[in-house]
């Protein structure tokens, strides 16, 4: 019996073949013999016949999802599917049904030297997988620019590479998060990989300026989430029951929620779905907007257009193929409830359906009523496994950071964003003790500043921009500050007009002097992620739109700062760690599950001055009732059942990443000891985080009642503030304050 019944999936494009299939399906069975990928064991165990490539027919699943590319450019995307799906039953076979960590690794390693971003291939094929792939690489990138063979190859050896993650958690028996499957997945899944295959089959090249924005980034993630939870849904049978799978995100959120499979499986398809609308709503908005920022081309914009249309037609045809391909009995294992007309030509039957059926879901993430009162909430404890330390040199900054303020010009600027009761209150030299407990009064103090500037510039922002919708302003406002972080010692023409210009402007000049070049770049990169950040929050606030779950916790992390405060870290490491380690997936995990638990401390704590007080949409607690429809009750359960898998994963990877880490890549005493103190140092960041939101005054119910429903920060401590519109000229991007 199937194990669940599979859901009415959101299908709001139709399905089209392209004419050339059995051209594809000859070919494609020719070139995989010629490969040796079927009939052919492979260290005596069989991959594949010439029945089961028939069976898959990996031809209709490149004519649905590629349906307008001529009869030789769907021969090589054909061909690049046989070879990453044998490539993955392979490993399957030879790695994963008798887990072998050594020499799965071994056999990745070999595949980087077949895909030479220059140059011809030098090693000899010693398997039908390096064979394939090093036939592929010199039939494809010839026609494409150097700046996109770096991306396709970046995604295949993730694809590759995260493989190990697979075999990791099969050998540990170690079930993933939802937050860290999603991530993960998006990697294993290779969905970014068939992104880079859109680009060459429909001939449009995303132009290389953009190509790494966040408009783009957030097309291709949304494309990947969804190829690879509507795998999980029609793929759960064949790879958890019989192949002992554990990356499968109904298994994954069956665990997590303590559901059913069924209940699992709707959920798995209500995140499919968001993330479907997601990517029409970044298509949509975001996407022209950039366009015209960037001032891109005529053709460019058409390589765009075309490329958006090419994931959308991989959407349909993708499910068209997971409906008919015998790699899924029955549809996966499972018996659909969609009625209505089957087999070609039919798809397009089922869109006004979808589409009403999806609909709940799209309105609720607009319709959220602000200032909804939510009362006192009472929080549940957070347990730490880590000791909070506060610098000794504390009582001294709290006075330094007020005096530095007051010289940037906090508290004569208008609007009034804070006074100096404010800037006591938030108390932000205390986070700044317990996230570096050991350092220098000088330290704390740069640190201490760095969190002010932060801090009241994610308040100044909504107060600023949000109450008047002016995001133009917002934009015009990062475009100074970007122009006032200077790299190599240049100087800037900008003029700071205000206090978020003077201090950063400041900060900058005194925190940039002893990086090196790579440094500073990293470090500026860092700043404008976050300022961004504000950016998004700003768009989606005029909007009224409540984020999609996974948009969310991507962003999350940008909009807290954690790359300025992660990064600002590592350059304390100085030298000894290679920078490729800090690339590694183990630093990663490490990185982002801790950037989760403080940020996710962060939604908890501020919950009720977010929804009740400031009429905001970011926050977890608030994506998750949304996403869920559930009560506030089951919404808090959830995010704080998120935050303790995060520690969770945080404590795995410290506990048995690092040592792994240390092994693989033959790292030196002097390294090891600075990666164990970076993981030192994020335990204190995370109690640091907890302590100081504990002790804030910021989030205590009886200074919210300083909090006005007429801007979009009114910030605690400052009782009755004029309204925006007294100060501000929306004419011009700042209304500049003498002095």
């Amino acid at each position: 019996m199937p194990s669940f019944r599979l859901p009415d999936f959101y299908l709001s494009y139709p399905a089209r073949l392209n004419p050339n299939l059995q051209r594809a399906r000859e070919h494609s069975k020719r070139w995989a013999r010629q490969m040796e990928m079927i009939d052919v064991p492979q260290q005596g165990k069989e991959i594949w016949t010439e029945t089961d490539l028939d069976k898959h027919d990996y031809a209709l699943l490149c004519a649905y999802t590629h349906p307008d590319c001529d009869g030789d450019e769907l021969d090589l995307v054909t061909d690049w599917y046989v070879w990453v799906f044998y490539f993955d039953d392979h490993f399957v076979e030879l790695y994963k049904r008798s887990p072998d960590l050594g020499s799965a690794r071994e056999h990745l390693d070999r595949l980087r030297a077949f895909m030479p971003i220059e140059g011809p291939i030098t090693e000899e094929p010693r398997n039908p997988v390096e064979a394939g792939l090093a036939d592929l690489w010199q039939r494809t990138v010839p026609s494409m620019t150097v700046d996109w063979r770096q991306r396709f190859a970046d995604n295949t050896k993730h694809l590759l590479d995260e493989s190990l993650w697979e075999l990791a958690n099969i050998t540990e028996e170690r079930l993933s998060n939802p937050i860290e499957y999603i991530e993960m997945r998006r990697k294993v899944g290779g969905a970014p990989w068939s992104a880079n295959l859109v680009e060459h089959a429909a001939g449009a090249e995303v132009p290389a300026a953009i190509a790494e924005t966040r408009p783009l980034q957030v097309l291709r993630d949304t494309f990947s989430d969804a190829v690879h939870l509507r795998n999980d849904l029609f793929s759960y049978d064949r790879e958890v029951l019989d192949e002992g799978e554990l990356s499968n995100g109904v298994l994954v959120f069956e665990k997590f929620l303590g559901c059913d499979t069924q209940e699992a499986a709707d959920t798995v398809n209500d995140l499919l779905t968001s993330r479907l609308h997601q990517f029409e709503h970044t298509a949509l908005t975001e996407v022209p907007r950039l366009l015209d920022e960037f001032g891109i081309d005529p053709a460019g914009r058409l390589a765009v257009l075309g490329y958006a249309k090419g994931l959308q037609d991989w959407q349909s045809g993708g499910h068209e193929w997971h409906m008919q391909s015998g790699r899924y009995p029955d549809g996966g294992g499972s018996t659909a409830v969609l009625g209505g007309p089957t087999g070609l030509g039919t798809a397009g039957a089922y869109i006004g359906k979808s589409l009403v059926s999806t609909a709940p879901q799209r309105i609720r993430g607009f319709s959220h009523v602000p200032f909804q009162r939510v009362g006192p909430i009472q929080l549940r404890e957070i347990e730490l496994p880590y000791q909070v330390q506060l610098s000794p040199h504390l009582d001294a900054v709290r006075d330094d950071v007020v005096e530095w303020s007051r010289e940037m010009g906090m508290f004569v600027d208008a609007p009034a964003i804070w006074d100096e009761d404010a800037l006591r209150m938030n108390d932000l030299p205390h986070c700044a003790a317990g996230l570096d407990p050991d350092a220098t009064r000088e330290e704390l103090e740069l640190a201490s500043e760095w969190l002010v500037w932060g801090t009241y510039g994610d308040d100044m922002y909504p107060q600023l921009y949000g109450h008047t919708r002016d995001l133009a302003g917002a934009k015009a406002q990062n475009a100074r500050l970007k122009e006032l972080m200077p790299l190599d010692g240049a100087s800037t023409e900008v003029v700071p007009v205000n206090m978020l210009e003077r201090s950063l402007l400041d900060l900058w000049r005194r925190t940039s002097a002893p990086m090196d070049a790579g440094q500073q770049e990293t470090f500026r990169q860092a700043i404008c992620t976050m300022i961004d950040s504000w950016v998004w929050e700003l768009d989606n606030q005029h909007q009224n739109r409540v984020p999609d779950p996974v948009d969310y916790f991507n962003m999350r992390p940008r909009t807290f700062g954690s790359d300025l405060t992660m990064s600002l870290s590592r350059f304390s490491h100085g030298n000894v760690v290679p920078p490729e380690i800090y690339e590694n997936r183990t630093i990663r995990n490490m990185e982002s599950s801790a950037s989760d638990v403080a940020t996710m401390i962060n939604d908890l704590f501020s919950f009720r001055k977010e929804i009740e007080f400031e009429g905001e949409v970011h926050n977890a607690v608030l994506v998750v009732q949304n996403f869920l429809d559930c009560d506030l009750e089951r919404a808090f359960d959830i995010s704080y059942g998120l935050l303790h898998t995060r520690l969770e994963q945080f404590q795995h990877t410290v506990e048995v990443g690092l040592p792994n880490l240390f092994e693989e890549f033959e790292l030196g005493t002097e390294a090891r000891r600075v990666l164990e103190q970076y993981a030192t140092e994020l335990q204190d960041w995370m109690a640091g985080i907890l302590n100081w939101h504990r002790h804030c005054r910021r989030y205590f119910d009886e200074e919210l009642r300083y909090n006005t429903p007429l801007s979009g920060a009114r910030v605690s401590g400052i009782p009755g503030p004029p309204t925006v519109e007294s100060f501000y000229t929306p004419s011009m991007p700042w209304n500049p304050v003498a002095g």
